[in-house]
């Protein structure tokens, strides 16, 4: 339909007769009233954010109330020529990890054979989205995904190395931003002979860039940058060749205000003052290369700088945004093994006079498994798949699948151990040693806990969602509580805005569903419909959040963490019924797929319903003033009785 592809607010303002105002970026948000320290953190943030495309996407869609299911049904297949590309590569992954890598003896070590990291390289498997004319492989999206998928069954060491190489090192910069000298240059390098590493995090500046401290100062002659700093927690770092470095460069004046200048940097190591001083070591991902390395008075060509001079937050916020798949795709993989291994477990474990998995204990918890690495593997494909038909702007989507599957391979590799008891307890070694299968449910429960911190934790990708979920909403009345517009502007903007909200406001009281969809089962078209009326209830809460809280709003990110996850659920539904459908319609287990979809869908509904709840009703205030209250000092009792 000609409605499901134009913008909310032009969609409205036609029913309503009224154009509603959009505000040009540096308006949207109050920032008068703000510190100096987060004024500055929200400019900068905001200024290297590009707006989302009008038309949204299907995902960032469902915070305004409209339900575009035809964007992501018929499920996005992978065409027969794509998946032929990437099988033989894909077969020689699988066997070459199955019968060389030794995942247990790289975790005792903490560290990956170099034969590995050389035979890896010449698979290919270093430049697997690496055009062809650059030495790597060419191939798409999915089939990194798929890659992808195998190590994360396998090793999250190797995993790690791979991907951080690929996602965020030199690769994906250079193809998203570099000048045709740089990817002459440098893509063949990290393709088949050195890995890259990417440098942004420092002490005082994680999440907030604005604390950035590693400068990048011109010399005289403007050929050159003189760089000075510390880079902590750089992934690869110990084994990389070529670095991609975020650093401070002279500021700008922006409305008469400076404004910080982040730029981006392609920094070989061995360049002279580049010192790599510390490894650092983790609970989990023993043989991570991370490290700590130190500048000083680095010089770097200009011609290494990516993009302009400025855009180096861009750089990485682009990059981030199809980079952050690749650990949705290992956290399918391993949830798929963990499954496997408690499926086995429970069916051959007899306790109380028959398998542990006739115990309801046990079976709820093997089916919340089965349901969650189905939508797993759901969201994480059908983003892929819109990324290589380039669907639009799917920052929103890839976000939801990053939180959300890390998240939930977190729970299901705790259930695992769970499952197996003292078994998921002992180390692989242990068992061996004893006489057992080493099956490694210890070392995927510690290698996993840190994909809900890479690339963006789980509470920054919230926050990340909520901002561009109030996107279309700030356009149309953030000039309102503005106090740094005229008067009459915000005026203007409270008498566009309420001609907007009279037009759309009342349509998200009334839904009966998506309407008939082609060739969708009656019960996976019940889940949709359900989606369709959730995601104008979803619209209805936020708009009531924003007409109680207003500029305010931003603060209230317990509430609105809530909003994102009934949204990411919605996403997770409409994902798996079109991924269902597909399986249906292309395989033998029509009962299978339905059942596990059905209940998967079922689960995620009583997690909405928990959310809308917990917005309308919870102690969030009274936990921020326990928390300051603890803060300062007090509650001193619960200090007692430890060893300090």
């Amino acid at each position: 339909m000609k409605s499901s592809l134009e913008a909310p607010e032009k969609q409205i303002s036609e029913e309503t007769s009224a154009k509603p105002q959009k505000q040009a970026p540096a308006s949207v948000i109050d920032t008068s009233k703000m510190s100096k320290g987060k004024r500055e953190a929200l400019e900068l943030a905001e200024a290297s954010r590009d707006p989302l495309d009008e038309r949204g996407s299907f995902a960032s869609n469902l915070f305004i109330g409209r339900y575009d299911f035809n964007r992501i049904y018929p499920w996005p297949e992978q065409s027969a020529e794509d998946r032929a590309a990437g099988q033989e590569f894909l077969a020689s992954l699988e066997k070459y990890l199955r019968e060389n890598i030794d995942a247990d003896e790289i975790d005792r070590t903490g560290e990956i054979p170099q034969k590995n990291i050389d035979d890896l390289f010449a698979m290919g498997a270093f430049g697997v989205k690496i055009p062809k004319q650059y030495e790597g492989l060419g191939l798409s999206q999915v089939n990194y995904g798929r890659a992808a998928m195998l190590l994360g069954s396998w090793d999250e060491n190797l995993t790690a190395l791979v991907s951080a190489h690929q996602s965020i090192g030199v690769p994906q910069p250079l193809l998203l931003f570099g000048t045709d000298e740089q990817k002459k240059k440098y893509l063949p390098r990290v393709a088949r002979h050195e890995i890259s590493a990417f440098a942004l995090t420092e002490w005082n500046a994680g999440s907030d860039p604005a604390n950035m401290s590693l400068r990048a100062d011109p010399t005289e002659d403007g050929s050159a940058f003189i760089l000075n700093g510390e880079k902590l927690w750089c992934t690869n770092l110990i084994k990389a060749g070529v670095l991609v470095v975020m650093a401070v460069t002279p500021p700008k004046i922006v409305n008469g205000r400076e404004r910080k200048q982040i730029t981006a940097f392609i920094v070989d190591v061995d360049l002279p003052g580049l010192e790599i001083t510390y490894r650092c070591r983790f609970m989990g991902l023993r043989a991570l290369y991370n490290g700590i390395v130190k500048f000083t008075n680095v010089r770097v060509p200009r011609e290494n700088m990516i993009a302009k001079e400025g855009q180096g937050l861009k750089v990485a916020l682009t990059t981030l945004n199809t980079g952050r798949l690749t650990i949705p795709a290992a956290c399918v993989g391993l949830s798929k093994r963990l499954l496997e291994i408690s499926r086995k477990w429970a069916s051959e474990r007899i306790q109380w006079g028959g398998p542990i998995g006739q115990h309801s204990a046990i079976a709820g918890k093997i089916a919340e498994m089965a349901g969650n690495t189905f939508a797993m593997e759901a969201m994480t494909f059908l983003t892929s798949g819109l990324v290589d038909r380039k669907a639009g702007d799917l920052r929103i989507e890839t976000a939801m699948c990053k939180m959300w599957s890390t998240e939930t391979t977190w729970k299901i590799s705790d259930d695992a151990m769970q499952v197996r008891g003292g078994r998921g307890y002992e180390t692989a070694q242990s068992l061996a040693g004893r006489g057992e299968e080493a099956i490694p449910v210890e070392r995927f429960l510690r290698d996993c806990r840190i994909n809900t911190i890479f690339e963006g934790s789980s509470e920054i990708m919230r926050l990340f969602i909520a901002r561009e979920a109030l996107d279309p909403h700030l356009k149309v009345g953030g000039a309102i509580f503005n106090t740094t517009l005229p008067m009459s502007e915000r005026l203007k903007a409270v008498f566009t805005s309420g001609k907007f909200y009279a037009g759309w406001y009342p349509r998200q009281w009334f839904s009966s569903g998506a309407g008939k969809i082609d060739n969708l089962h009656r019960d996976l078209q019940k889940h949709v419909d359900y989606s369709a009326r959730t995601s104008k209830k979803l619209a209805r809460g936020l708009f009531h959040a924003m007409a109680r809280f207003g500029p305010k709003l931003d603060r209230e990110q317990l509430l609105l963490s809530r909003f994102v996850g009934i949204a990411t659920e919605l996403f997770a539904i409409s994902a798996t019924c079109s991924f269902a459908q597909y399986k249906i319609d292309h395989g033998e287990s029509a009962d299978e797929d339905l059942s596990v979809a059905n209940y998967f869908c079922k689960s995620a509904r009583a997690r909405i319903d928990h959310y809308f709840a917990g917005a309308r009703r919870n102690v969030d205030k009274r936990g921020y003033q326990l928390t300051q209250e603890l803060l300062a000092g007090k509650h001193s009792s619960l200090r007692e009785g430890i060893v300090r």
